[in-house]
């Protein structure tokens, strides 16, 4: 087991967006987080991350409680990517992946090399492992070319590879193909599929495309108004009577 909820609650005024939420997730696992929009999903994720404290309810990973900020979190293994991608567009693809290595380095020489105005100036080392994580997400031959040049999946996936930076036990993925066409997001979730094995890592992510939910994972969690309604492998979820009233709509 990786990751262990109880009972978590987060609350915004009179509003529970996370309301008592239980639940567990075993290593290697590759889950989806689905609901409708409002369903407290993304907060979840935030929780989970240290980006929002919990108001009740405990979460450890792997077995200890999870860190109390985000930076902490990413140290003890916790990696997370977002719905908007995340990257300095003004930088080049290597220099994106450079400064998330410098973080997880935390050595000054690594971090004073990442910071230097030409990427290429960084040490042999620390320039072959960025550019490794590139080729890993298939985006080495643009590691010289500014992030704001980039399309958007290709946006995605470098966003990927600053998250694999931090080489992470669990990846939290806010909807990965939001924005994305059938191909694109299939190409996407084909990347992090892969990448996941090779890694062993795993994988929580949310989604409101089904082809990427029910083509790609191997459990599926149910929220709604802030509660667990579902929690099952993808068929056992599509039949659930609760899961269809909330959100596939009413069972025929």
């Amino acid at each position: 087991m990786i990751l262990e909820l109880q009972r978590v609650e987060k609350r915004f005024g009179g509003v529970r967006a996370v309301d008592g939420v239980t639940f567990a997730i075993d290593e290697g696992e590759f889950a989806a987080l689905i609901g409708p929009n409002g369903a407290g999903k993304t907060t979840l994720l935030a929780l989970i991350a240290a980006a929002l404290r919990c108001d009740a309810g405990s979460i450890l990973f792997a077995g200890a409680p999870i860190g109390a900020t985000p930076v902490q979190c990413a140290r003890l293994g916790i990696g997370r990517t977002f719905q908007n991608a995340q990257v300095f567009t003004s930088m080049t693809l290597r220099e994106n992946v450079l400064l998330a290595l410098a973080a997880r380095d935390r050595s000054a020489l690594a971090v004073g090399r990442a910071l230097w105005p030409d990427a290429r100036s960084a040490g042999a080392a620390v320039t072959s492992a960025a550019d490794e994580l590139l080729a890993r997400v298939g985006l080495r031959e643009h590691a010289l070319r500014a992030a704001a040049e980039i399309a958007y999946p290709d946006a995605k996936r470098l966003e990927l590879a600053i998250a694999l930076a931090g080489r992470p036990r669990l990846l939290l993925m806010d909807e990965p193909t939001a924005g994305m066409a059938a191909a694109e997001r299939l190409a996407l979730m084909d990347l992090v599929r892969a990448v996941a094995t090779h890694s062993r890592m795993t994988v929580l992510f949310t989604e409101h495309s089904m082809d990427a939910v029910f083509g790609y994972a191997r459990r599926v969690l149910v929220m709604a108004r802030g509660k667990l309604i579902a929690d099952g492998a993808p068929d056992a979820v599509r039949r659930d009577a609760a899961a269809q009233s909330a959100y596939f709509g009413a069972p025929a």
